[in-house]
C-alpha cells in the first residue's frame, strides 16, 4: 500500500496505478481589493476521484488563508491511464 503522505516522492504512474487521475479545477474567486469582480485560477494535479483529496486541501486551505472569496469551482479530471502520444516532427530548423 502507498503512503499518500509521500505523494511527492511517487512516480506519476505510481499514483495513476494507485488510482490518482489528472485532475483540473477552474477556481473563480472574488478580487480581494474589489469583490464585484471574478478572477479565474487553474489547478492541475494527480488526484483521485470522486473525493478528490488534494484538491479539498487545497480548497481548505484557500478559505482560511486567502482574501479572495470563492465564487465557483469546476472539476474536470481523466478516468483512465493512457499512453502518451507521438508525432513526427514535420519541420526542423537550426538557428546560427
Amino acid at each position: 500500500m502507498i503512503d499518500h503522505n509521500q505523494d511527492r516522492a511517487e512516480s506519476g504512474l505510481e499514483q495513476q496505478l494507485d488510482g490518482f487521475r489528472l485532475t483540473t479545477a477552474e477556481i473563480i474567486y472574488h478580487m480581494p481589493d474589489h469583490p464585484g469582480l471574478l478572477q479565474s485560477f487553474v489547478w492541475q494535479q494527480l488526484d483521485k476521484a470522486p473525493e478528490f483529496p488534494r484538491l479539498r486541501r487545497f480548497l481548505d486551505f484557500w478559505a482560511r488563508n486567502l482574501d479572495g472569496k470563492l465564487h465557483t469551482v469546476t472539476v474536470a479530471h481523466a478516468e483512465l491511464i493512457t499512453a502518451g502520444t507521438c508525432r513526427n516532427a514535420t519541420f526542423m530548423a537550426t538557428l546560427h
